[in-house]
């Protein structure tokens, strides 16, 4: 018998994914976990394991394609029962799907209550009316009913070519190329008629930047954004990392300015828990989080992600060295999970590093604030009523203004800097 894996939601409130690259073929046997296709999400690139062993009969989607959570990736022949139902754990419903032909054979994997439906009666005649007389539905398998409903397509309108006219799969891909082809001819004319359109480059959107979209709206609206600027004068920390640089990098670590600053936020974050809280309105509550989990926004060819140092409050500056290490090699690789994307509670952004002095971060909505870090430069600074060279790192604070008022926010941003500019009192926390 056969059965339909979705593609599942592999992540929080995932709507969608990109298929990457398939890892099998038509005919091909895989046994349970096995990878079927890497799927790019709005937060990871991740492998879709098989969740039985069997024979793919069929795939859904190429790469490049969009997948929405909950519509066929791919049907599977499995040996069982031709009755149809497959015994699980009360998380399959066993629904018919389509065989080559007209007949209905197999299952369907959904989430549901376990019940195994009748094969289909359509395209039979009842009650004196034949199925040719069916003017207002159209006669079709429920897998390509399915398909019509992903690829966005009006079932009543594809003329079938099944046994009495019944809408089969194949049918549902030919329609939906037509109109697709009906809209690239539609394009090419307007293209035609706009002088400059040679010059742009259509491409569709990642699931990574239709995330970054959403999130940056969702912050905007639901935040009152408020940024606070500064400079700190980091000579003595510039002192020890230089000190400490190359020792650190005989053991593969990478000393840099933001192993002390993840330290000096989660320092005091402890102290000033407004900035480390979240805001539940509608629930008419606060939730001040006793740990500090600290987000790194950090950039990577695909677009910008946001790893999690967890419990940063109680690493050394060395551990943390470490995990950023950790956390931005697998960045970059694309190999991040959702245990090293969830649970921040502030973040920090450092563009300095590529340009720019100040900025206004925009807040990872829920949190309460983000720290930017500028562009760490020589500038004449006074000590001691005398001026002198010193090395200044500049800082914008954003917060929202629901959560936090405006002399926290300066407390907690003094804070900071007073642990940049004598790092050695991050020594005896």
């Amino acid at each position: 018998m056969r059965y339909i894996f979705k593609f599942p939601d592999i992540g929080e409130g995932l709507d969608e994914g990109t298929i990457v690259e398939w890892h099998v073929e038509k005919g091909q046997s895989v046994k349970m976990g096995d990878p079927l296709c890497t799927m790019e999400t709005d937060k990871v690139v991740t492998a879709i394991p098989s969740p039985k062993d069997g024979i793919i009969a069929a795939k859904f989607g190429k790469p490049g394609e969009i997948i929405h959570v909950g519509s066929a990736l791919v049907e599977i022949e499995i040996q069982g029962d031709e009755s149809g139902a497959i015994k699980d754990s009360g998380k399959i419903e066993a629904v018919e799907v389509e065989e080559e032909g007209a007949g209905v054979v197999g299952t369907l994997e959904v989430a549901g209550n376990n019940i195994v439906l009748s094969a289909s009666k359509e395209g039979v005649a009842a009650d004196g009316v034949t199925a040719g007389e069916k003017k207002n539905k159209s006669i079709a398998t429920p897998v390509a009913r399915a398909m019509a409903k992903e690829f966005g397509v009006d079932i009543n309108l594809v003329k079938g070519s099944g046994p009495g006219g019944r809408v089969m799969k194949e049918d549902i891909i030919r329609y939906s190329e037509g109109k697709s082809a009906k809209k690239d001819e539609t394009l090419k004319i307007v293209n035609k008629t706009t002088e400059s359109a040679e010059l742009v480059d259509v491409e569709p959107m990642t699931q990574i930047r239709k995330s970054i979209a959403r999130h940056m709206i969702e912050s905007k609206r639901n935040a009152a954004h408020m940024t606070l600027f500064e400079e700190v004068e980091i000579s003595e920390l510039e002192r020890i990392r230089v000190k400490y640089k190359e020792e650190l990098s005989k053991e593969g670590l990478k000393l840099t300015y933001l192993a002390f600053i993840v330290k000096a936020v989660a320092l005091s974050l402890v102290k000033f828990r407004s900035l480390n809280a979240e805001m539940d309105f509608e629930g008419g509550r606060m939730l001040y989080k006793r740990y500090y989990n600290i987000g790194i926004a950090t950039d990577t060819e695909k677009g910008l992600v946001v790893p999690v140092i967890r419990n940063a409050d109680k690493l050394t500056v060395k551990e943390i060295v470490a995990e950023i290490g950790r956390l931005s090699e697998k960045a970059r690789q694309g190999k991040l999970t959702m245990e090293d994307l969830k649970g921040g509670t502030f973040s920090i952004t450092s563009y300095g590093n590529i340009g720019g002095l100040f900025a206004v971060p925009v807040i990872n909505y829920p949190e309460a604030g983000i720290l930017g870090v500028g562009r760490v430069s020589k500038k004449p600074v006074v000590k001691n009523d005398e001026i002198t060279a010193g090395i200044v790192m500049p800082l914008s604070l954003s917060v929202d203004h629901r959560i936090a008022d405006g002399g926290e926010t300066a407390r907690f941003m003094n804070s900071v800097m007073s642990y940049l500019s004598e790092p050695v009192t991050m020594l005896f926390n």
